[in-house]
C-alpha cells in the first residue's frame, strides 16, 4: 500500500466515501467535490486493487483520490474503485493519512438498506464524543442504537480509536446509485459542519450523476471481463 500525499493541510476534518449500498458515500463525496473549490492532493494505491484508471471527460479519475478545500479545512478521500477484499488496508489508509495530518475528526458517510423505497429516507449517526452526537442529533439524525457497520466504516472505527470518528449513514432501498439518499447525508453533513452547500441540486442532477458513476463502474467490469479473457487465452 502506498499513500502519496503532495499537500500536507494542518488539523483538517477528513471525510471519506468509498462504493457501498447505493453508492451513497461515493455519491456524496462526488457531490462535494463538483460543488466545493477542492484540490487534488494526492493518492491511495494498493497493488492488489484492479490494475485501471477511468478517464471522464477527458480527466483521469483516481480509484482513491485525495482532496483538500482551504475554507473548510476539510480533507476528502474518495473512492470510485470496487474495494471488497481490501477494506482493511483502506481503513489503514485513511487512519495513517489522519496521523499525518493530525486530524480533528474522521466522517464515514454510508447508505444502510432499507426494505421499502421512501420519498425521505432516514438518517442516522454513530459518534465517538457526546459532544458530536449532540450536534448530529440536531443536524437532523437519529441515534444508531442497533445495527451492524460493515465496510471501510467499520474499519476505521474498530482501528481508528485515537481519533474523534463519526458516521452518517442515510437508508437506500436499492444496490443501484442513490443520489436522494445520498442528498440526505449531504444536508445532515451541512448541518453539522455548516459548509453551506445546498444539497437540493444534487437531487435535480441526480440522473447525471448517477449515469457518470454507472458509467465509470460499469467499464471497470468490462475492463475486469477483458482480462479474465485474456488469461484464460493465454492457459489455453
Amino acid at each position: 500500500m502506498e499513500i502519496k500525499l503532495f499537500k500536507k493541510p494542518k488539523n483538517p476534518i477528513i471525510i471519506n466515501g468509498f462504493p457501498g449500498f447505493g453508492l451513497v458515500g461515493t455519491i456524496a463525496t462526488e457531490f462535494l467535490l463538483d460543488h466545493l473549490k477542492t484540490e487534488f492532493i494526492g493518492k491511495i494505491w494498493i497493488d492488489e486493487l484492479q490494475p485501471m484508471v477511468a478517464v471522464h471527460e477527458g480527466k483521469l479519475v483516481e480509484p482513491l483520490g485525495i482532496f483538500y478545500n482551504k475554507n473548510y479545512n476539510i480533507v476528502i478521500v474518495h473512492g470510485i474503485t470496487a474495494i471488497k477484499g481490501f477494506e482493511w488496508k483502506i481503513a489503514e489508509a485513511v487512519i495513517q493519512i489522519s496521523q499525518q495530518l493530525n486530524a480533528k475528526e474522521i466522517i464515514c458517510l454510508e447508505g444502510v438498506g432499507s426494505l421499502q423505497p421512501t420519498d425521505e429516507p432516514k438518517t442516522y449517526y454513530y459518534a465517538s464524543t457526546e459532544k458530536a452526537k449532540q450536534s448530529l442529533k440536531k443536524a437532523g439524525c437519529e441515534d444508531l442504537k442497533e445495527g451492524i457497520i460493515m465496510g471501510v466504516s467499520g474499519c476505521i472505527l474498530v482501528r481508528g480509536d485515537r481519533f474523534l470518528n463519526s458516521c452518517i449513514f442515510a437508508e437506500s432501498h436499492s444496490n443501484l446509485p442513490d443520489s436522494k439518499a445520498a442528498a440526505k447525508v449531504i444536508e445532515v453533513l451541512d448541518k453539522y459542519l455548516g459548509l453551506k452547500v445546498d444539497y437540493k441540486p444534487l437531487l435535480e442532477q441526480a440522473e447525471k450523476f448517477e449515469d457518470k458513476l454507472k458509467g465509470i463502474m460499469q467499464k471497470g467490469q468490462e475492463a475486469e471481463k477483458l482480462k479474465d479473457m485474456k488469461n484464460l487465452s493465454y492457459m489455453g
